[in-house]
C-alpha cells in the first residue's frame, strides 16, 4: 500500500516540475527576444475596457480603431485565456530601432454611432493594453474635460488620436517601453456627429545599460518601495503579535487547566473509584463517537486536504519566481493543472478517513469528494460565462477552452480521483481512539448561547482573520485592481501564520467545549477552523463598497461570484486544519488519563 502511495506522490511532484519548467517558458513569437536594425518586433493588442472594472474588458477592436481587413489572432495557452487576454496584431508596426516620426495608421472617417462608442467609452475612463516584445503597454484612450463646468451635460469628452511609443534597447535586446498620448492632439467626440480622423503615431527609440534579465524588475519596483514594505512587515509583526498571544494563552491557561485535571483525575481515581466523573473525562465514552453525516464530513476532509496541497504547490512555485510580473495566464493554468493533479489525495484522504468512519458507501462519498468543491465552482462560472458572453466582453471563455478543461477534468481529474479513492479504500487504516465509545450517547447538558456553534465560529474567525487583513488589500487590489503582488515570501509568512493561528484557536475552543460536556466536537472543530474564510467573505463587502470603485453588474457578479468560491475553499482548507489540529489534541488528552 505504501508503494501506491509513493507512485502517487512521484507523479504529483514530477508533473509539477514539468509544470514549473513549462510555464516559465511562455514567451513571444520571437523565442529568443533577439532582433537586427529593422527587423519587426511582435506588437499584439490585447483588451480594452473600463479601468475601475478589471474583469469587464473587451477586444481592442470591439471599438471602432484601425483595423486591418482580416484580423490575425495570436494563439494563446490555457491560463492566457482564463485571464481574458485576447491578442491580435496592433495595427502599428514598431521595427526595432527605427525612428518615426508622426506615422499615419489610416485615416477613418467615424459614423455618429461610433463617435457615441468612443464618448461612452471615454466617459467610462476605457484604457488600452499592448504587448510589444511581451512586455505590457497600457494608455487611455481619451479624456473628459470638466474644468470649471459643474454640470455633466456641458463636459467636454476627447479622444486621442496620436500615441507616441519610447522605446528602450541594450544590444540587439528590448528592455523597455512606453506609450503616451499627444494631449494636443485630440479629436472631440462630445456630440454624434459623422467626424472623420486621423490616427497617427510615432516611435523614439533609446539605448540603455539595463541588462534582459532586469526588464522586468520595474514592474516589480511599486511592491518592493520602502513604504509599501514597511506595511507588509508591520503586517508580519500583527500577525507574530497575534500569535504570540494565543501560544501564550494556551501555555498558561490552557496547559495549567489541563495539568491541574490530570492530577485531579488520577487522585480521584486513587481516593474513590465510585467517585462520579465531571468535565472532559466525563464524556470519555462519547468523545469519540463518530460524526453525523460521515460521507459529508469525511469529503469535507478530503477536499480541504486537497486544496492545502495545492495552496503549497503554488506557493512553491511562487518562491521559486515562476510567478513574475506578466507572465500571462501561469497563475490560472498552474491552479488549473495542480487541482487535476492533486485530485488523487482528495480520493485517498477522503475514502481512507471515511472507512475510518466505518462507513460503507465509498463510491457516494466519491462522488461527494468530487462535487464538493468542484460542483459550486462549475455553477458559478456557468452563470458568470453566461454574463460575459452577453457583455460580449473576453472574460467569457470560447467553446475550445471549455472543451479542453472539460477533458482535463474528465482524462485527469476523475481519473486520479478514482484511483486515490481505490488506494484509501484498500489502505486498511483503523481509526486510532485512547477510549472505548458507549453503546448509547450521553445527553448533553443545556449549555448557554455564546457557546452555541455560530458564536464560536465568530470567535474562531476573528483572531486568524486579524493577522491576515492588513495583506488582504494588497491580494484585492492585485486580483482586483491594477496593483503588481510579488512579494511572496511574505505573503508564504502571513500564511504560515494563518495555520498556526486557525489550529491553536480550535484546539482552544474544541478543549472548552468538552469541558462543558459536549462531546459533538467533529463538525463544531471544522466548522470553527473554516469560519475565518466568511471573515473574508464580509471583507469582500467593506473591500468593494469602501475601497474600490468597481461597479456595474458584471463586474459585481464576477467580484462576488468568484469570491465566494475562493471563501469556500479557504473555509474547506482552513476548516479541515482546525480538525486536524482539535483531533490531534482530543486524542492526547485521553490518552493522557485512565478512562476504563
Amino acid at each position: 500500500m505504501g508503494r501506491k502511495k509513493a507512485m502517487v506522490l512521484v507523479a504529483v511532484l514530477v508533473a509539477v516540475f514539468l509544470l514549473c519548467f513549462g510555464i516559465a517558458g511562455v514567451a513571444a513569437d520571437a523565442s529568443d527576444h533577439r532582433y537586427k536594425a529593422g527587423e519587426p518586433v511582435p506588437l499584439y493588442a490585447n483588451k480594452v475596457g473600463p479601468f475601475h472594472n478589471p474583469s469587464e474588458t473587451y477586444r481592442y477592436f470591439d471599438l471602432p480603431f484601425c483595423s486591418p481587413e482580416h484580423v490575425k489572432e495570436k494563439s494563446e495557452a490555457l491560463g492566457e485565456v482564463l485571464n481574458g487576454d485576447r491578442l491580435v496584431d496592433a495595427p502599428y508596426k514598431l521595427d526595432f530601432r527605427v525612428d518615426l516620426d508622426s506615422k499615419v495608421v489610416c485615416t477613418k472617417k467615424l459614423k455618429s454611432e461610433e463617435v457615441a462608442q468612443f464618448r461612452s467609452a471615454v466617459l467610462k475612463d476605457y484604457y488600452f493594453q499592448m504587448y510589444y516584445d511581451d512586455l505590457p503597454i497600457w494608455g487611455f484612450i481619451g479624456k473628459v474635460d470638466r474644468e470649471g463646468k459643474t454640470d455633466e451635460n456641458e463636459y467636454k469628452y476627447y479622444l486621442y488620436r496620436h500615441i507616441h511609443f519610447d522605446v528602450l534597447y541594450n544590444g540587439d535586446r528590448v528592455i523597455e517601453i512606453n506609450a503616451h498620448t499627444d494631449p494636443n492632439a485630440l479629436v472631440d467626440v462630445t456630440k454624434d456627429r459623422e467626424i472623420e480622423v486621423e490616427f497617427l503615431y510615432s516611435v523614439k527609440w533609446r539605448e540603455t545599460s539595463t541588462p534582459f534579465e532586469n526588464r522586468m524588475d520595474k514592474y516589480s519596483q511599486t511592491s518592493s518601495l520602502p513604504h509599501h514594505l514597511e506595511i507588509h512587515w508591520f503586517s508580519i509583526i500583527n500577525s507574530c503579535v497575534t500569535v504570540l498571544l494565543l501560544t501564550g494563552f494556551l501555555a498558561t491557561i490552557l496547559m495549567r487547566v489541563l495539568k491541574n485535571d490530570f492530577v485531579k483525575y488520577a487522585h480521584d481515581e486513587e481516593s474513590a473509584e465510585d467517585q462520579e466523573e465531571t468535565g472532559w473525562k466525563y464524556i470519555h465514552g462519547d468523545v469519540f463517537r463518530f460524526p453525523k453525516h460521515k460521507s459529508l464530513f469525511a469529503a469535507c476532509v478530503g477536499s480541504g486536504t486537497q486544496l492545502f496541497a495545492l495552496t503549497i504547490f503554488i506557493f512553491i512555485l511562487a518562491l521559486v519566481g515562476v510567478f513574475y510580473p506578466y507572465n500571462r495566464g501561469a497563475l490560472f493554468t498552474a491552479l488549473v493543472v495542480i487541482y487535476a493533479l492533486t485530485s488523487g489525495i482528495a480520493g485517498y484522504i477522503s475514502t481512507s478517513f471515511y472507512f475510518q468512519l466505518e462507513g460503507t458507501n465509498w463510491v457516494r462519498n466519491l462522488l461527494m469528494t468530487g462535487c464538493l468543491f468542484c460542483g459550486p465552482l462549475f455553477l458559478t462560472f456557468c452563470f458568470l460565462n453566461t454574463v460575459a458572453i452577453i457583455y460580449s466582453a473576453t472574460a467569457a471563455l470560447p467553446f475550445g477552452t471549455i472543451l479542453v478543461i472539460l477533458l482535463i477534468w474528465t482524462l485527469v481529474t476523475s481519473p486520479l480521483l478514482v484511483l486515490g479513492g481505490i488506494a484509501g479504500k484498500n489502505s486498511k487504516a483503523e481509526f486510532q481512539a485512547p477510549c472505548r465509545t458507549t453503546k448509547y450517547p450521553r445527553e448533553i447538558p443545556p449549555l448557554p448561547w455564546y457557546r452555541g456553534t455560530i458564536p464560536q465560529m465568530a470567535m474562531a474567525g476573528f483572531l486568524p482573520f486579524s493577522a491576515i487583513y492588513i495583506e488582504l488589500y494588497y491580494i484585492f487590489a492585485s486580483v482586483w485592481g491594477h496593483r503588481i503582488y510579488t512579494i511572496y515570501s511574505i505573503l508564504f509568512i502571513v500564511f504560515i501564520i494563518l495555520l498556526i493561528v486557525t489550529a491553536f484557536i480550535t484546539v482552544a475552543l474544541t478543549y472548552f467545549q468538552l469541558a462543558a460536556e459536549d462531546h459533538e466536537w467533529w463538525w463544531r472543530s471544522f466548522l470553527c477552523g473554516g469560519s475565518t474564510g466568511l471573515f473574508i467573505y464580509g471583507y469582500c463587502l467593506y473591500y468593494y463598497y469602501a475601497r474600490s470603485d468597481m461597479s456595474g453588474f458584471m463586474q459585481t457578479s464576477f467580484f462576488f461570484g468568484y469570491m465566494a468560491c475562493v471563501c469556500y475553499g479557504f473555509f474547506l482548507m482552513l476548516g479541515t486544519i482546525g480538525f486536524r489540529a482539535a483531533l490531534l489534541f482530543v486524542r492526547h488528552i485521553y490518552r493522557s488519563i485512565k478512562c476504563e
